[in-house]
């Protein structure tokens, strides 16, 4: 199958909930691909309830610490209150969409990042993704929240971003698209129409690539190792008659720039 797979962050689920451009994009997408997954963040909503509870924020590298205590907020929010109103958005919109997590038929389980970073986890896959796969067929648009557990059966938070590299992975996606409320990845203050691994590294080692930022593209990075090649960054998905972005968001690729020329066309 030729599968997208749409990561959708936490600051433009109000976006996607509130107009219909993103409707309009998801049907494109299922003309071009025999499948479309839907992950998404949870990040602001998060935050906003966490304050409104009296839980620190606190990111390290982009990953939010996680008590006991702020995981049952995080998965309150996100694989509650948040999937319900992805999943219900575009079934009123005439697709059939079901509402998942990566808890599901025990398909991923996480493991620990470290001890500082609490109940916080990467994803790793410890079951068949046939039941996914068997979804796209019967032309079911999986929407999922990155919420995890581990062997023992607590809950996890994991990285939205993380989390999409994983599932990206185990279905063998064609490609990949990062929604975020940024244009694209900077450099030197301007957005790149393509990055290498090289450039990635050492953006963030000299501080071009903060926040954010870094987890999705270390999970772009590990997404190239595993031999998939289509990986967009940005804020909107413009198309040509071959659903070719064009003049938008940046291009995670291979050091060959002829790599390049094929996202361009695919």
């Amino acid at each position: 199958m030729k599968i997208a797979l749409v990561k959708v962050s936490g600051k433009t689920i109000s976006e996607f909930l509130t107009t219909e451009k993103w409707i309009e994009t998801f049907k494109k997408l299922k003309l071009e691909f025999s499948g479309v997954v839907l992950v998404h963040g949870a990040g602001k909503s998060i935050t906003e309830w966490s304050e409104k509870l009296g839980l620190e924020t606190k990111f390290v590298n982009g990953q939010r610490v996680t008590t006991k205590e702020q995981m049952e907020v995080v998965a309150a929010v996100q694989a509650g209150v948040l999937n319900s109103q992805l999943t219900a958005k575009l079934n009123s919109s005439g697709f059939k969409a079901v509402g998942l997590s990566g808890i599901d038929h025990g398909t991923f389980v996480a493991s620990y990042f470290n001890k500082e970073l609490g109940f916080v986890g990467k994803p790793e896959l410890a079951g068949s993704t046939e039941w996914i796969n068997e979804l796209l067929e019967n032309q079911v648009v999986p929407v999922f929240s990155s919420i995890c557990a581990d062997a023992g059966g607590n809950l996890m938070n994991v990285n939205a971003d993380v989390f999409a590299e994983s599932l990206a992975a185990a279905i063998e996606a064609d490609t990949i698209f990062f929604v975020s409320d940024v244009d694209g990845v900077k450099i030197n203050k301007e957005v790149r129409s393509t990055l290498t691994e090289e450039e990635i590294i050492t953006g963030i080692v000299n501080g071009d690539i903060t926040d954010g930022m870094i987890p999705k593209l270390q999970s772009c990075m590990e997404l190239l190792k595993k031999g998939i090649n289509k990986i967009w960054i940005g804020s909107q998905i413009n198309y040509n008659s071959k659903i070719s972005i064009i003049n938008s968001g940046t291009w995670i690729i291979n050091s060959d720039e002829k790599q390049y020329e094929l996202h361009r066309t695919a």
